[in-house]
C-alpha cells in the first residue's frame, strides 16, 4: 500500500521544498520507491520548462512519471494559486489532483506531497490548501521557519490542521533566519506546545546546498514503516543472495 505525507509551512518561503526533496532522498535511500508531488505550483522562471519546486522534486525521486501527475496544475504568475488560475482562466478541481495522486500511487510506495503557501492559501473561491491533504486522506507535516512569529504562525497552522479533523504527524524546525534573538527558546516553547513531535532542526547554512536526512525513526512517525520493513526485507534478501555466490574458503 502506498504511503503519502502532506508536506506544508507557516508560511511561503520557509523551506517546504528542502524538507520534501530532502524526505524523498531519505526515503530513496532506505529502498522505498518514493516521488514528490506539486498538485499546484505558481511561478515559472523566464525560460524555465517548469517551476523550480517541482523541478527539485522530480530530481529528488527514484521513479518517474507524468510531469501532469507530479505537477498538475502550474502557472506561470507567482501569485497565490487562486489569483493564478483566475488570470488563467482554469478552475483548481480536487478530483483532478486526486485522480494524479491515485496514478503516482500506482508508481511508487511513498508520495510526498508538497503545498504552496501556507495551509489555508486559498485554491478558489470555496477551498483552500488543507483540503487537499483532506481529499487525499494524509498526515501532515509542518515546516516552521524559525524568525520572529513563529510562535503564533505555527501554532495557528496547527489549530487550522486540527479544525480540518487532520493529523499533524509532525513539524521541523527550518532556522531561515541566522540573527533571530532567542531561537532555541523558540524551538523549545514550539516542542512545548505544537501537538505533535519535533522531527528535524535545520540549522542556518550560509554557503552550499542544505539538506536533511531523515533517519528511520523519523521516516516511521511519519507512517512510512511498512515501506522499511519491505526495504529492510528486500537488503537482507540481497545481502544473502550474494554470499551465496560467494565461492567456499
Amino acid at each position: 500500500m502506498t504511503r503519502g505525507v502532506f508536506v506544508t509551512g507557516t508560511d511561503t518561503g520557509v523551506g517546504k521544498t528542502l524538507i520534501a526533496g530532502s524526505l524523498l532522498r531519505s526515503l530513496c535511500t532506505s529502498g522505498m520507491r518514493a516521488i514528490g508531488m506539486k498538485p499546484v505550483a505558481a511561478g515559472i522562471d523566464s525560460g524555465a520548462a517548469m517551476n523550480t519546486d517541482v523541478a527539485a522534486l522530480i530530481a529528488a525521486a527514484n521513479v518517474a512519471a507524468p510531469a501532469t501527475d507530479i505537477n498538475p496544475y502550474s502557472f506561470a504568475l507567482p501569485v497565490a494559486p487562486h489569483l493564478a488560475s483566475k488570470a488563467a482562466g482554469v478552475d483548481i478541481e480536487l478530483e483532478r489532483i486526486a485522480d494524479a495522486y491515485a496514478r503516482l500511487a500506482a508508481l511508487a510506495e511513498a508520495i510526498v506531497v508538497e503545498g504552496a503557501g501556507g495551509v489555508l492559501v486559498p485554491l478558489g473561491t470555496q477551498t483552500d490548501m488543507l483540503d487537499i491533504p483532506a481529499r487525499l486522506d494524509l498526515p501532515v507535516l509542518l515546516v516552521v521557519g524559525i524568525r520572529l512569529g513563529c510562535l503564533n504562525h505555527a501554532l495557528l497552522s496547527a489549530l487550522a490542521i486540527a479544525s480540518r479533523g487532520l493529523r499533524l504527524a509532525g513539524w521541523v524546525a527550518n532556522r531561515i533566519e541566522p540573527e533571530m534573538p532567542a531561537a532555541d527558546g523558540n524551538v523549545t516553547t514550539l516542542r512545548e506546545r505544537l501537538p505533535a513531535p519535533l522531527i528535524a532542526d535545520v540549522p542556518w547554512c550560509e554557503r552550499g546546498e542544505r539538506a536533511v536526512q531523515f533517519d528511520a525513526a523519523a521516516l516511521r512517525v511519519l507512517g512510512f514503516e511498512e515501506g522499511l520493513r519491505r526495504g529492510e526485507r528486500d537488503h537482507s534478501s540481497a545481502f544473502a543472495a550474494k554470499r551465496a555466490r560467494l565461492p567456499l574458503p
